[in-house]
């Protein structure tokens, strides 16, 4: 049981359900546009300059392979977290998000209200450890952390999605009420920091196109090196504002 005041430090398992609850999002959890090449990267950076001018920022990010996963907080705590679904309509896992110890229970400021967006994921270690376990029981074994991450998360006993050893990383502010005044994605980053968010590693602030592709290329070249599974790179307009003139702002 939680005692303390931050609440991301100690988490037990929960009960036993039957069946999840829809829920539907306020805003709609939006997948990304994909591009597969340099010269795509590119286009989209034409297309923001016609829209936004030479002197847009950017912000680059690893894209963790896992499962998407809305948190909402009302007066700093902890209320209700739901998976992404079709993007308008997901399901209730509350009291299995509760039993990821990267999950914070209570952040560090009252805020309100606000709703964050992560990506639910299993790590190499625990992902091996499961695999093993499994084979041990002769059942039949995930064949990947990310499969292994989304049957975790959805178990119907929540002592069992607890025992899975998950975790999250948080990388989008969906809604706030009250808080700090946020106007760039990079600011909202480190201000999740600041609430006691586990937040997508490794982000950088790229001012134009060639910087964008060299941190590309890092996220490419280190991606072996990484304790966990990433699918990609994204990239997003920083400035609040100007994503306004673009239907997408992240690729």
């Amino acid at each position: 049981m939680y005692t303390g005041q931050l609440g991301y430090f100690i988490k037990v398992g929960g009960f036993a359900v039957n069946t999840f609850a829809e829920v539907k999002h306020t805003i709609q959890m939006s997948s990304l546009q994909d591009v597969f090449s340099f010269e795509e990267v590119e286009a989209y950076f034409d297309r923001c300059r016609n829209a936004i001018g030479e002197n847009t920022f950017f912000v680059v990010e690893p894209k963790i392979d896992g499962l998407s996963c809305s948190l909402e907080y009302r007066d700093g705590v902890l209320v209700r977290a739901s998976t992404r679904g079709d993007g308008l309509v997901g399901e209730d896992v509350t009291a299995n998000v509760r039993t990821i110890r990267s999950v914070p229970l209570t952040l560090k400021e009252k805020i309100p209200f606000i709703e964050v967006r992560g990506e639910v994921y299993m790590s190499h270690k625990s992902f091996d450890e499961l695999v093993e376990k499994q084979e041990l029981n002769d059942e039949k074994p995930f064949k990947n952390p990310r499969n292994a991450a989304s049957g975790s998360l959805r178990q119907k006993d929540a002592k069992a999605t607890a025992e899975r050893k998950l975790d999250i990383f948080i990388f989008n502010i969906q809604q706030i009420e009250g808080g700090k005044e946020l106007k760039t994605h990079y600011d909202s980053l480190e201000y999740l920091k600041e609430l006691g968010f586990s937040v997508v590693p490794d982000f950088a602030l790229c001012k134009n196109v060639n910087e964008c592709i060299e941190k590309i290329k890092n996220i490419g070249d280190n991606r072996g090196n990484l304790p966990f599974d990433i699918d990609g790179a994204v990239i997003k307009v920083n400035d609040f504002s100007e994503r306004k003139s673009l239907g997408s702002t992240a690729k």
